[in-house]
């Protein structure tokens, strides 16, 4: 029996869908994630082309878009020596690196914020939360890498926090194929809804709509 048949059997998987007041957030979609040249790339070129068809509807629509980056000053290893630990090039996103900047192929908009993190979700210790709240946000919409690490821990504490949460499969990427589809069933099983991101972009086009009618 596959691990899908063994979910569904035990009435995990059920639906969330999307709320009226969705936001996207691209979790650290930077360089040092989506540029080959770096020790912590991911094979992410065609979820950051999927991504920035998300965010070309999202700004259409007038729904918000927020980015997340990892960067660590000497005072921030020491506060995050443990992650780093487990994965020690996360050292080389330094304040002064290219590697923290978000990739230029989503062509970020100034007034579009981007959250400064330490460690894998997008909520721990930023202001991502009070942001979503400040927008009357019930919906996020998560792309952005890693699928395993930090796409997972923002979908796990999205639903923590009273969100629904939807994961465009074709808008996260993994450095590893086996961790990538796994978590993917995972979050599709217990944390979210995992979409196309023809699905994601309705999401978005459909709180237009919601909108024109209140």
């Amino acid at each position: 029996m596959s691990a899908h048949d063994v979910y569904e059997e035990r009435g995990f998987g059920g639906r969330q869908g999307a709320g009226t007041k969705p936001a996207v957030v691209v979790v650290d979609f930077i360089e040092g994630f989506t540029n080959p040249e770096s020790r912590l790339a991911c094979d992410a070129d065609a979820a950051v082309e999927a991504t920035a068809r998300l965010l070309d509807a999202a700004r259409a629509a007038s729904v918000p878009v927020l980015f997340t980056t990892v960067c660590y000053t000497d005072d921030d290893l020491e506060r995050a020596a443990m992650f780093v630990a487990k994965a020690p090039a996360l050292a080389t996103l330094r304040p002064s690196s290219p590697w923290v900047e978000v990739d230029a192929r989503l062509q970020r908009r100034p007034h579009e914020p981007v959250l400064v993190k330490l460690f894998a979700s997008a909520f721990f210790g930023t202001e991502l939360d009070e942001q979503l709240r400040a927008a009357g946000c019930d919906t996020v919409i998560v792309t952005g890498a890693s699928t395993s690490g930090c796409v997972r821990a923002t979908a796990v504490d999205a639903l923590q926090h009273g969100y629904r949460v939807l994961v465009p499969r074709d808008g996260v990427a993994d450095r590893a194929p086996d961790a990538h589809e796994g978590s993917l069933l995972d979050i599709d099983a217990k944390y979210g809804d995992v979409v196309s991101i023809d699905e994601a972009i309705g999401a978005v086009v459909g709180a237009t709509t919601s909108a024109g009618r209140t």
